[in-house]
């Protein structure tokens, strides 16, 4: 029973435990980087490094401040006057619909004007013939009571 523990200590260190190769990994590298390269690597960083230094300190300008608040007071006049731009057009094709809605309006009554007097007309015609009628109607009913009235 022992001998079945040691050899899945064993085991599970060989497959859990890589620690002696990651260990071997770095020797390489190390080994690598520092011996056969002669710290050419190093070098070339440290160049880079003083290339980007100079860069920033000629390209970028020591004010830095003074101009991020220019540059945010000119964004804010010219989003301020595209406001005011929008704004004018807006107001501009607001009045030209409502125009348009009004003119149109205006001729939707003028022409519910002329349909109702037209209705108009038609209701006194009907109403007169109706009337006409009603009279022609009664005139004969009050000739057929006079014939048969004794007075």
């Amino acid at each position: 029973m022992d001998k079945i523990a040691k050899d899945v200590g064993d085991i599970q260190s060989r497959l859990l435990d890589h620690r002696p190769v990651i260990n071997a990994e770095i020797r390489y590298f190390v080994r690598e980087f520092e011996e056969k390269r002669g710290h050419r690597e190093s070098r070339l960083l440290e160049n880079l490094n003083k290339i980007v230094t100079e860069t920033n300190e000629q390209m970028l300008p020591t004010d830095l401040e003074g101009m991020l608040s220019n540059v945010f007071t000119r964004l804010d006049a010219a989003n301020h006057m595209a406001e005011r731009v929008q704004q004018r057009e807006l107001e501009a094709q607001q009045s030209t619909q409502l125009q348009g809605s009004m003119e149109r309006l205006k001729e939707e009554w003028a022409e519910f004007l002329k349909e109702q007097q037209r209705l108009k007309e038609e209701v006194d015609e009907e109403h007169a013939k109706a009337v006409g009628q009603l009279s022609t109607t009664y005139n004969k009913k009050k000739k057929d009571l006079t014939k048969f009235s004794p007075l």
